[in-house]
């Protein structure tokens, strides 16, 4: 949280503004939506802003913008990357950017990523609210005897939100392995047995540590491809960024749509 303080000081020092009230985590599919949730005031490479470093996956930005969310006066701090747990940053530097939207004054997180689905009618470019999640990355970002309650741990108030903008929006369980590698078709056959309908590599953590840090969060998966299994396709990045190209209007849109409802 020292370094989460550093960096927001910074962030305000360079955005001209004291708090931001929403923090948006832009995974693979969703660059575009931060261009309409409003606009961009100031931009900052990701890392000239302590206890942060620059994008290492394709498709991702390294750049934080702070964006004026329509004529509500509110701001949005827009991540245009994540660090992921296979980094092997360690697990601080994966729930950092959680931690500093909490230290500039950020109430609520959204949270999105490109992911395998599960069900054979969740298509390519298909949005799915995560309703909860399994975590199998054998870790966690709280240390020490801090016990923190995760029920409704992806806001049913925000969830209700969402669905407002598309009452069409299915919902599922989200279960995050360590990666980089691509689950098995045996890990996914698992993942369902152990009730989730979406596998990826992120997420998770960063909603345990937003819980930690008391924002309210909302979570967005995008299918950008069928789990390993459920298809016989092979499973390859490029056909993640190809998807996330061509759902990024409206991804963008739904997510602009929901963060002026917050």
């Amino acid at each position: 949280m020292d370094v989460a303080r550093a960096a927001a000081a910074v962030i305000a020092e360079r955005t001209g503004t004291p708090r931001h009230d929403v923090a948006l985590v832009l995974g693979s599919g969703w660059g575009q939506a931060g261009d309409l949730v409003g606009e961009t005031l100031a931009s900052i490479e990701q890392d000239e802003v302590p206890g942060f470093a620059r994008a290492s996956v394709a498709g991702h930005s390294g750049v934080m913008r702070s964006v004026a969310i329509g004529e509500t006066g509110r701001r949005a701090l827009v991540y245009g990357t994540r660090t992921h747990y296979y980094e092997g940053r360690g697990v601080r530097a994966v729930v950092h950017a959680i931690r500093t939207a909490a230290a500039a004054g950020c109430s609520t997180v959204v949270l999105t990523n490109g992911c395998g689905g599960l069900r054979p009618e969740w298509g390519p470019g298909t949005p799915v609210l995560i309703s909860d999640h399994i975590n199998l990355t054998a870790t966690s970002p709280i240390e020490g005897a801090t016990f923190v309650d995760l029920t409704d741990l992806y806001s049913s108030r925000l969830r209700a939100v969402a669905r407002e903008v598309d009452p069409g929006l299915d919902e599922g369980v989200y279960v995050q392995f360590r990666g980089p590698h691509y689950e098995t078709p045996a890990e996914v056959r698992m993942a369902g047995t152990l009730g989730g309908d979406l596998v990826g590599m992120s997420t998770s953590l960063e909603a345990i540590a937003a819980r930690q840090a008391g924002l309210e969060v909302l979570g967005i998966s995008l299918v950008t491809n069928h789990a390993a299994g459920v298809s016989d396709q092979p499973l390859s990045h490029d056909e993640v960024v190809a998807a996330g190209q061509a759902a990024a209007q409206r991804c963008g849109r739904l997510l602009a749509d929901i963060v002026g409802r917050i």
